[in-house]
């Protein structure tokens, strides 16, 4: 008895075995997000027409409270409904789902051709390359490879929005963040709230690189 109740505590929970299935602690997709994005589209197109809900429902063929359902995206609609709303509003059907398209978004940057920034540092012999940009989303991700030369000045004056996480990939270096000091070298990872100043302050022999990826809400002032 004693062993069953030890293997039965060693179970992993539901949390941990949803973590280890998607790879990650964030919350799964919405399990609607489709018919929310339809639902929101909806609303949109029947505002844009000055159109009651009594309205778009009469001229559809719903019930008003099929409608409401469907623009609070509380329901799976039919084919028929969509149909019926797409008809309705005199729009194609593909364009009520024009807001599920533009979540997904995606940015591929080939080795070697990440754009080049000028940013503070950049005269000090710091070279940040912009490795991708999404252009949607209430969240802004900016990933830079940046690479300090052999000659690179110590700069620890960096202070911006939102919050940062830095990867070294070859060389070593003390990066300074706010009043403490962290001896960095390839492997080493370094995650803090980026408005306290920070930046390289000492760097060791030869080229340094690490990846510097900065999130943000989108609307605030970035690096």
């Amino acid at each position: 008895m004693a062993k069953r109740a030890k293997a039965e505590q060693a179970e992993p929970s539901e949390a941990v075995i949803e973590q280890l299935t998607t790879g990650s602690g964030a919350p799964s997709n919405d399990p609607r997000a489709l018919e929310k994005a339809l639902g929101l589209r909806v609303r949109q197109l029947r505002r844009q027409q000055d159109l009651s809900v009594a309205d778009l429902a009469t001229a559809a063929g719903l019930s008003t409270g099929m409608l409401s359902k469907i623009e609070n995206g509380q329901i799976s609609a039919s084919l028929t409904s969509i149909h019926s709303l797409a008809q309705a509003l005199s729009a194609p059907i593909s364009s009520l789902f024009a807001l599920a398209e533009e979540r997904q978004d995606c940015s591929f940057v080939a080795a070697g051709e990440g754009v080049k920034i000028d940013r503070r540092g950049t005269k000090s012999g710091h070279v940040y390359q912009l490795l991708g940009h999404l252009m949607r989303g209430d969240l802004v991700i900016e990933p830079y490879l940046i690479t300090l030369s052999d000659r690179a000045s110590p700069y620890t004056s960096f202070s911006h929005a939102g919050t940062e996480l830095i990867h070294v990939l070859e060389g070593e270096l003390s990066y300074r963040h706010g009043d403490r000091r962290y001896d960095l070298k390839p492997g080493d990872t370094l995650l803090f709230d980026s408005q306290a100043q920070h930046g390289p302050e000492t760097m060791g022999p030869g080229t340094i690189r690490y990846l510097s990826i900065i999130a943000y809400p989108r609307g605030q002032a970035g690096a």
